[in-house]
Parts: structure tokens; sequence; C-alpha cells
């Protein structure tokens, strides 16, 4: 049996699950209805009435929230309280500028912290245990959440963020650091370098909590071997809360949903329809619990499938597959969400034509994005060095990712036209494997 932070809840039978699951919809289509001019006005278009939804099995008649809704609504439409009920809000990168941004109230956070003390738990953390938390802190939701869930578990917490691998390692030792929170990628590479430093036998971790990028399973037991640790995944977004969405517990096959806050579906996504377990679709989500930024039948764009087998931990709620992949071209480079549109905005700003490439890869652990673009003919007369060009695309992406980006000025003609669809991203990963 697992180790549990609020066992009634993770281990209630499905049949009184699915009940508390249809008494907190019928209550949210109500309050969105009443709170939300955004949802009002969709459900009128799609001529549904609050007292339409009776139930689970009638939230097939609610129309999806895209993140294009989102952002079109920037900053305040989706808000469901007044700002003044707000304590915190956190953000997404943003595409052309417009960011994607969610509110909470102090019950929600109190509601996705305790999701993230589940995921804790369920990886073997207590109260004993030191929790070193190297997600980045600020907007990006990885750091608050896995920060308030260990609060909520009762572990000695290590706020370190990300970077400046020399102290992190530093803090492990010193403090005895047992379990580690950041992307998998960071895990990789701060096992690359307690090995090379030969600080492998002061470290005490036994398990990781690894989210916010796409891994494979090769990576997982690199990981595993190289830090001496069990290595659990864990998923979530922004939009619905943050990490603690799903989370892996021991028997590690697939992540169990927090069905009590959030109801999945998987969809076709191309036509919408509701697919059934076990196939494999995009991933829409309802919160039946969140009220500042409540969001019901959110595509996620991410594919994965859903499974109800009985798992060996004891807990009931669905699994997720990890996904797969994306139905639409969002990467994830370094932990940071990058949209091809993102960067062709930086170039079309600065005077190029659409003639560009994006090259990303792993190399080692690390991710490398490159972005390749062709002068225009008029550039190629003006007495500029490309040096400097460059160095102003990198500096205009840093601004649009948060990240560096490296950047290669090509003579005009040099990338291959496609008579199709333009091939804007290789991506070299192979990150998405069944």
């Amino acid at each position: 049996m697992g180790n549990y932070y609020q066992p009634e809840i993770e281990t209630m039978p499905v049949e009184k699950l699915q009940a508390l699951q249809s008494e907190r919809l019928v209550e949210q289509v109500k309050y969105v209805y009443d709170h939300v001019e955004f949802y009002r006005n969709k459900m009128k278009e799609a001529g549904v009435e609050p007292e339409d939804i009776k139930g689970i099995e009638d939230l097939h008649k609610l129309p999806f929230v895209t993140k294009d809704d989102l952002r079109d609504q920037y900053p305040y439409g989706f808000l469901g309280v007044p700002l003044s009920e707000c304590v915190r809000m956190q953000s997404t990168s943003g595409t052309t500028g417009r960011r994607v941004v969610a509110f909470y109230t102090q019950e929600d956070i109190n509601i996705w912290e305790d999701c993230c003390a589940r995921a804790i738990m369920a990886a073997g953390g207590t109260k004993d245990d030191v929790c070193h938390v190297a997600y980045g802190y600020g907007l990006f939701t990885g750091g608050a959440g896995l920060h308030g869930g260990s609060h909520r578990v009762g572990c000695m917490t290590l706020p370190m963020s990300s970077g400046n691998t020399e102290r992190q390692i530093q803090f492990m030792e010193d403090l005895g650091s047992t379990i580690l929170c950041c992307t998998p990628s960071y895990a990789a590479s701060l096992g690359e370098s307690i090995n090379e430093g030969g600080h492998r036998e002061n470290i005490k971790l036994k398990a990781g909590i690894f989210g916010a990028e796409p891994w494979t399973e090769e990576m997982r037991h690199n990981i595993e071997e190289s830090l001496g640790i069990k290595a659990y995944d864990i998923y979530g977004l922004t939009e619905i809360s943050g990490p603690g969405v799903s989370f892996e517990c021991e028997e590690q096959k697939g992540m169990h949903i927090q069905e009590d806050h959030f109801i999945p579906e998987i969809i076709n996504p191309d036509t919408g329809e509701v697919l059934p377990e076990g196939e494999i679709g995009e991933l829409v989500f309802t919160c039946i619990t969140k009220k500042a930024y409540p969001l019901l039948r959110y595509r996620t764009r991410d594919l994965c499938y859903l499974t109800r087998k009985k798992c060996s931990c004891g807990r009931t709620h669905i699994r997720m597959h990890k996904p797969m992949g994306r139905s639409d071209d969002m990467m994830v480079v370094k932990g940071v969400n990058v949209w091809p549109s993102q960067i062709e905005a930086v170039l079309l700003k600065q005077g190029y034509q659409a003639n560009y490439q994006i090259l990303v890869d792993r190399i080692g652990n690390n991710d490398t994005i490159e972005v390749q673009v062709e002068m225009t003919p008029e550039m190629q007369q003006e007495d500029v060095a490309i040096a400097a060009r460059e160095k102003k695309i990198v500096h205009g992406l840093k601004n649009m990712l948060g990240i560096k980006v490296d950047v290669s000025i090509l003579e005009p003609k040099t990338i291959t036209r496609s008579e199709g669809k333009a091939v804007r991203v290789v991506d070299k990963r192979n990150l998405y494997n069944k």
C-alpha cells in the first residue's frame, strides 16, 4: 500500500469519487455562469444552461476552452472572484507578448499545495525528509508548488531555485537533502557534477520529483543511476494550477490524476469527440474546485491515454500515460514553453522574412536550441557585421523567451523551400515514446 497524504480521498471508491465529481461539477458550472461573463456568453452560444449539467455524464455538453481564449481574455477575463480576493498570480511564457496568467484565492493555493503534498508523499516523503526544491521560483509554478507541498507534508524545505550547481551540491551535502524537485534535465546535470566532483558518497538523496519538460524512460534510468534515487514524474499546467495535477506512485505505470479537483477527458483533437478509456487523444481538464481562475474543458494539447486499471499502490484515481506529444506545435526547451510563433515575431520585427528553421537537440543532458534565419537581399547590401545582427536577434529572443537561443544568419535561399507545410522545427531529441 502507498504512502498517502489524504488517504480517505486518494483511496476513495470510484463510485463515491464520481459522485463527488458530479456534485462539484454542477456547483462549478453554476458558479462560472454567474461569475465569469466569458463562460456565460460561451454557454449561451452553445445553447447550454447550467441546469442542463446534472453530473459528469453531461460534461461533454459544455464548450471547450483553448489557450487562445486565455490570451484573448488577458489579463482578467477569466477571473471568477473580485481581484481583492486573489492572493497570488503565476504566469507562463507568452507568445507575442500576451502571456497566460492564472490567479489564486488562498483556498486555491491550499488545494494546489495539497496536490503537491500528495505527490511528495507518493514518492516516499515524510516530515522527516529534507526537500530540495531546485525548480525555478517566481512567475513559474514549479518552485512555488513543490515548496508549498513540502511545507504541507512538514518537510524541511530548501528553496534553492534553479542554477548555481556548486551551491546546490554544497547544501545537499551539508543539510542532507533527501528529495530533489527540479526538471529532469537539471537533475541529470546535477548528477554529472556530483559524480565528476566526487560528491556521490556524501549525497543522501533517496527520491526525485521531476517535471515541467518531457523526458524518456532512458533518461529516468540514467538519472536514477547517477543520483542513486528513484525518479518520479509529476505533471501540471499553470492554467490549471501548476505541478501536482497528476503524479506517479511507486508503481510508476502512469500518473494518478487528482480527480477530486480535476476531471480529465481524452478527445479526438480534430473532431472534439470524447474517446473511450485506453484510446490516445488530446487531454482535456475541467477544474471543479478552483475559484479565482476556473477552467472548464480546457484543451491541454497534450496527447496521452487514461486507464482505470487497479493500481497496486491502492489509489483509485485514474492514471494518465506520460504525454507522447502535442497536438499543436509548442516545444518545451530547458523547461520553458516555446512556440515557433514567438521566434517568428522577433525575426519579423527585426526585418527578416519568414525563412527560418529552429533546430532543437539534446547534447548530454542539456537541451540546445538554434535558430537559422536567412538575410534578405537588401541586408546583404548593408554595411552591418553578421555577428552584430546575430547578437541583436539573440537579445530579442532572450527577452521574448527567457532563455538563450543560438542564432546563425545564412545567405538568402539557403534554407530548403517546401511545397507543402514549411518545416519550421527540427527536434532531434525524440522525447516522446510510448
